[in-house]
């Protein structure tokens, strides 16, 4: 659970294809972590018994986790090209993945290059919450991050609705310098 002030708390909003009937919602707040790293607390709220979530697992890194429910972010050095997603599941499992450009996979696998991030997961009624802490070794070394905060919600029956802070035009997707919606500063005290 996150208990440092927060730096910013959003809700993000369901891309306009999404299909009819998708009664969640989706919130997230950051917080300064320690050592310049930082927070982020999802909450997802409104009829999650439809929703299909993964099974517990250990936490461990793992792909292809956006083909079902997860939680993703997205961070960039203000001002520069590259960027590294994060992947969240609500079964403990997390994907990191390091991009030179628009959807340019970087060589270097990311997630062997720091802690694990160690998600965090519990149900209050009719809310999900997810919980993780990204140290400053896992984020791109600047002075000020621009921020992508989406979410894949998948329910029992199949349907697929996906939420960001922004979407560009056409189908979802998160990886467009538009969803990048959010600038936070680094917080350099530990």
């Amino acid at each position: 659970m996150v208990t440092a002030p927060s730096v910013a708390a959003v809700r993000l909003v369901a891309h306009p294809d999404n299909p009819a009937g998708l009664r969640q919602s989706v919130a997230a707040t950051l917080t300064h972590g320690p050592e310049g790293g930082f927070a982020v607390a999802y909450a997802i709220r409104g009829a999650i018994d439809e929703l299909r979530l993964p099974t517990r697992e250990h936490p461990a890194p793992n792909d292809a986790l956006w083909s079902t429910t997860c939680c993703e972010l997205f961070v960039a050095a203000a001002g520069g090209n590259g960027y590294r997603e994060f992947n969240f599941s609500p079964s403990g499992q997390w994907a990191a993945y390091a991009f030179t450009g628009y959807r340019e996979r970087a060589a270097a696998q990311l997630q062997a290059g720091f802690p694990a991030p160690m998600p965090s997961v519990r149900r209050d009624g009719d809310a999900l919450h997810l919980d993780v802490v990204l140290p400053a070794v896992a984020l791109p070394a600047c002075d000020a991050w621009r921020l992508g905060i989406s979410a894949v919600l998948e329910t029992r029956d199949g349907r697929t609705g996906y939420w960001a802070l922004a979407h560009a035009p056409g189908k979802p997707d998160f990886h467009h310098p538009a969803a990048f919606a959010l600038t936070i500063e680094r917080n350099n005290t530990a």
